[in-house]
């Protein structure tokens, strides 16, 4: 079996015609960098992940190789494993690639430290050598509410799960997010130096659901999958090449120092159900046809429906423009 079946959606409505979903796509970016963005080339930071991956390719197919320059910006939690599979993203298509490692930076701007000031606040003996993330019981599991909690690791491989008070959760959150502000910086570096657009990389869930960081990962000039689903994301992927690896890559944040999940941090279920779930409120699919489709019940389809319901509104600030009174 080929990549290409292999990551066909089971639901109909959700598959695609590849080649021709590709030709529009990089169509549309070639009109808009030429007419709307006067810009000559594309840069994008890439991750390792599957987005990131396809708006390469993407952009490769719609400008050429020589055209597209990528970035991998680790750091201090980043898994080795980003690194080197965004290197082989970049070497399967022939695009120009730089490190810029912004660990230190991150450090020099007390990321670190003041996640850490933060995490303390819940677990008091917080310090080098341990590992943390922030997890969420989701609607699907408290009856409509995401509740946020606390993981960490200690040295010696004991696990916790602690409930964190809100001023805590902000702090870390605050902190967290400089990783994505940073790395926004070196792109429109790299862009301004070498008069190229920059690439954001949300797809449909993302955009819609607002995970993302406002000037940070949110922040780009042209955004080319946006309205692909998640599992449209993988078809075309697959498609033009993506290697392998990729494909079968659990799609993860890549942002704390322990392993996390999307699902884990944000989504109410795995990509290919969400993908069920919001297509099915935006085409106004009654909830039956949804459960059936997902192996849900009706009653769970009705709690995620409210899950992105109360996403949406969050993502109306992440979306905004700033207000001004001209």
């Amino acid at each position: 079996m080929t990549a290409q079946t292999t990551h066909t959606p089971s639901f109909a409505p959700l598959a695609l015609d590849p080649a021709a979903e590709v030709e529009r796509i990089t169509a549309w970016m070639r009109e808009k960098l030429r007419v709307d963005l006067r810009k000559r080339g594309l840069v994008l930071g890439l991750s390792g992940g599957i987005d990131s991956s396809l708006s390469a390719a993407l952009a490769v197919r719609a400008l050429g190789a020589k055209n597209v320059f990528a970035l991998y910006m680790p750091e201090n939690d980043s898994d080795p494993e980003s690194l080197r599979l965004g290197r082989s993203v970049a070497e399967t298509f022939g695009i120009d690639s730089v490190v810029e490692d912004i660990g230190p930076s991150l450090a020099a701007q007390g990321c670190y430290e003041r996640r850490d000031a933060f995490i303390r606040e819940a677990v008091p003996e917080y310090t080098t050598g341990w590992a943390s993330k922030i997890v969420f019981e989701n609607s699907m599991t408290t009856g409509g509410y995401n509740i946020s909690s606390l993981v960490v690791r200690s040295p010696d491989g004991e696990m916790r799960k602690v409930r964190l008070p809100a001023s805590a959760y902000l702090g870390i959150v605050a902190a967290t997010n400089m990783k994505q502000r940073t790395r926004k910086q070196l792109e429109y570096y790299h862009a301004d130096r070498l008069n190229f657009a920059v690439i954001g990389t949300p797809n449909r869930l993302e955009y819609d659901q607002g995970f993302f960081v406002k000037n940070g990962d949110g922040a780009a000039d042209i955004k080319p999958i946006a309205h692909l689903y998640k599992s449209q994301v993988y078809q075309l992927a697959a498609y033009l090449g993506v290697p392998s690896e990729i494909l079968s890559r659990p799609p993860t944040t890549d942002t704390y120092s322990l392993p996390q999940t999307q699902e884990e941090f944000y989504f109410a279920l795995p990509y290919g159900k969400m993908d069920i779930c919001l297509y099915g409120l935006e085409n106004a699919l009654p909830a039956k046809t949804v459960a059936e489709a997902t192996g849900l019940k009706e009653s769970d389809v009705e709690l995620v429906w409210a899950d992105i319901a109360a996403k949406r509104k969050v993502a109306r600030y992440l979306h905004a423009q700033p207000l001004t009174m001209i």
